[in-house]
């Protein structure tokens, strides 16, 4: 056999040293291709429960993994008052940050709502007042699993004196807003409309579980 003009003769110590590793290889290539198709059927079921009818507040959170991502339809009052500030949120390449809101429901339970995003300025609430309903009201949102959900080592530190929270610690939030019944296995991720130009502005959900095991199958096969 000839390669590049040369005589190819295949080492046996070389070829018993690459052919486990070529199996290795074909072997994690292999497993990346059916961890895609598990996500992609995962991603495919949470997507079937947002845009699903929505349902009523459950009164059992012992598995919320398998809540996450189900509507929700809450009827009850902002606690206005009671407002969070999550910072460092970008729209439209506008920086601002989101405001959460306990929500008190008819049945005595409060449940922390992300409501949306604002502009910097848009912070106070006394310059947004069309948005501060006072009123009885029904919304509906996304529930959403709180928690920090990235690596410990770039956690931020939330700062409750100065209602400054970079992740949803519900429990934290649940006692600095003095909230009864409060719940805290998860928060509403509440659906808006910007057309009305109401503030804050809900933003359009999506499902955001990456799936990048397509692109480590082919590096793992190449």
């Amino acid at each position: 056999m000839q390669l590049f003009g040369r005589p190819f003769r295949p080492r046996l110590w070389p070829t018993l040293t690459a052919l486990p590793v070529f199996l290795v290889l074909i072997g994690l290539g292999t497993w990346q291709a059916q961890r895609m198709g598990e996500k992609e059927a995962e991603i495919a079921t949470l997507q079937a429960r947002w845009q699903a009818p929505p349902i009523e507040l459950p009164q059992d959170f012992s598995d919320p993994e398998a809540l996450q991502f189900h509507r929700v339809e809450l009827t009850g009052r902002f606690l206005n008052d009671k407002e969070f500030y999550l910072p460092g949120k970008s729209y439209k390449a506008t920086h601002g940050l989101y405001v959460a809101t306990p929500f008190l429901l008819d049945d005595g339970r409060s449940v922390i709502v992300n409501r949306g995003w604002v502009p910097d300025k848009y912070k106070q609430p006394e310059s947004r007042q069309a948005g501060l309903f006072q009123d009885r009201v029904t919304i509906e949102g996304i529930l959403r699993i709180g928690g920090w959900k990235s690596r410990d080592f770039v956690k931020p530190e939330n700062d409750p004196a100065k209602n400054v929270w970079y992740y949803f610690d519900l429990p934290a939030m649940a006692a600095v807003a003095g909230l009864q019944q409060p719940v805290t296995a998860m928060y509403v991720e509440a659906l808006g409309d910007e057309s009305t130009g109401i503030l804050p502005i809900g933003l359009p959900f999506r499902v955001d579980i990456p799936n990048d095991h397509l692109q480590y199958a082919i590096t793992w096969y190449l």
